[in-house]
């Protein structure tokens, strides 16, 4: 019996318009928030050092329950878990939208966070579970990465709008219509979950574990930049997590019932993904914040005017996810899109660097915002097409889990090294010329660690074998994966 099999969705397209639409809703959550920073401080009263906890309580509590919200999605049931992730992130939201003091919004942001963990792997489980390893599958995979792909840029532009217009809370407000629509389509489009889950046992000392050691990793990641990286909640909470997590790996080795089956590594596919979506997050991700800066700082854009600037971004995007991709996994396979997808990042990367200056315009960086837009939509869902790829159902929630926390942690090393990069020598008192420097260095270097990437995806997806006649083996073709 294979277990890779998938049940066929009864409303195929529905399902799948369901399940992008979550993904789409934690995705966009990222971003929606920074531009209402300053009004979300002067209403609720933050400082200015306590004001990044709004974005950086979401993140951390992301980033640190994913692994546990995968196994969950595995054991206790994938549809069990997207329900319990939408109320929690619907509520959470809601709170959010309602606080009054500052404790309250970052309390909020961290059981959004909780819920956010909760819901990813359960959707992308949902995606695989419900269309066949194969063109059926890549399809679905490139709608879902479309969604995730696009949801950092319609985040920036949303936000703008609805805080301009409606002010800070709708931000979060917003999502509470959104999440009431998708629980009450939730049980006429998704099957139950199969009969038996959830009676099964739970590796709570490796969950308690990597949980911890995650949620560290992630905090001292985010918290170094601001507090310096030799203070405990800088450095030592990088530290104290990475030895929790090298402990997590102990515990796993031993344990009958592991949260995270270390033979899931012998797939090589796995591998890839978690190595390159860290390398892509780390570069695509601090992108967003490097052409902010450049918007806003040196052009002088509003909030709202740097939403719309994203635009063209969101739209291409979702076109390459949702058109491109499809077509490229099915005729040349995981690796030849993937590394064609990094190849064209770095590319932009080099555009955007070349576009900017102190007397510029956004006429000249737009070549590399088009591109940009193009080749990350056309990179982000091969990476979960291949994470997917010859794991056994099981396992599926888990890898997905190992995946996203990958992104979220590079997304946090990458923001904390290319920021570094952007201000060296970059004083309070510079001018937009020293500015504009520091981000075209920032936009080198990453370019330079997407092409690394890129190299690496083509050294771990390596073809299995020639095929008869000397014609080289088609890449997707899985290792087989150990029961």
């Amino acid at each position: 019996m294979n277990e890779t099999a998938a049940r066929p969705a009864p409303r195929p397209g529905l399902v799948l318009a369901l399940l992008a639409f979550a993904q789409f809703m934690t995705a966009i959550d990222f971003d929606i928030v920074f531009v209402a920073l300053p009004e979300i401080g002067r209403a609720l009263d933050f400082s200015d050092q306590s004001l990044q906890a709004v974005v950086s309580a979401y993140t951390v509590a992301f980033g640190g329950f994913l692994l546990l919200g995968g196994r969950a999605a595995d054991r206790l049931g994938a549809r069990r878990m997207f329900v319990l992730g939408l109320a929690l992130f619907g509520l959470s939201s809601l709170a959010a939208g309602l606080a009054v003091s500052p404790a309250m919004l970052i309390v909020a942001r961290a059981v959004q966070g909780l819920g956010a963990a909760l819901l990813t792997p359960s959707t992308l489980k949902l995606v695989t579970s419900s269309f066949a390893e194969g063109p059926s599958r890549n399809r679905a995979m490139a709608i879902w990465g479309a969604a995730g792909a696009s949801g950092a840029a319609v985040g920036a532009l949303g936000g703008g709008v609805l805080t301009s217009l409606l002010g800070w809370e709708w931000v979060f407000i917003v999502n509470v219509p959104l999440v009431a629509l998708a629980l009450l389509a939730t049980p006429s489009l998704l099957a139950p979950d199969a009969p038996g889950t959830g009676a099964r046992g739970f590796d709570l000392p490796g969950a308690l574990t990597s949980t911890a050691g995650a949620t560290l990793v992630v905090f001292g990641l985010v918290s170094g930049p601001e507090t310096g990286w030799l203070t405990a909640r800088g450095g030592g909470a990088v530290v104290l997590g990475a030895l929790l997590l090298v402990a997590f790996l102990g515990i796993e080795s031993r344990t009958r019932d592991p949260l995270v089956p270390l033979r899931i590594f012998r797939n090589r596919n796995v591998v890839a993904a978690i190595t390159v979506i860290f390398v892509f997050m780390g570069t695509v991700g601090t992108q967003y914040y490097l052409f902010t800066t450049y918007l806003q700082t040196v052009l002088g854009y509003t909030p709202l005017q740097a939403g719309f600037a994203f635009l063209p971004l969101s739209l291409c995007s979702m076109a390459a996810s949702a058109k491109v991709v499809p077509l490229m996994l099915n005729r040349f396979g995981i690796r030849t899109t993937l590394v064609t997808g990094m190849t064209g990042v770095a590319a932009s990367m080099i555009a955007l660097a070349l576009g900017m200056s102190t007397a510029g315009s956004y006429w000249a960086v737009l070549p590399g915002v088009v591109l940009w837009g193009v080749f990350a939509g056309l990179s982000f869902p091969p990476i979960f097409v291949a994470v997917s790829t010859g794991v056994p159902a099981e396992q599926q929630g888990v890898a997905s889990a190992l995946a996203s926390t990958s992104q979220y942690i590079g997304s946090a090393v990458g923001l904390a090294a290319l920021v570094a990069v952007a201000t060296a020598g970059v004083g309070a008192t510079a001018g937009s010329d020293a500015v504009v420097a520091g981000l075209q260095r920032a936009g080198w270097v990453a370019a330079v660690v997407t092409l690394a990437g890129a190299a690496l995806s083509v050294l771990i997806l390596r073809k299995p074998g020639a095929a008869p006649g000397g014609s080289p083996a088609r890449e997707e073709v899985p290792e087989p994966a150990e029961r």
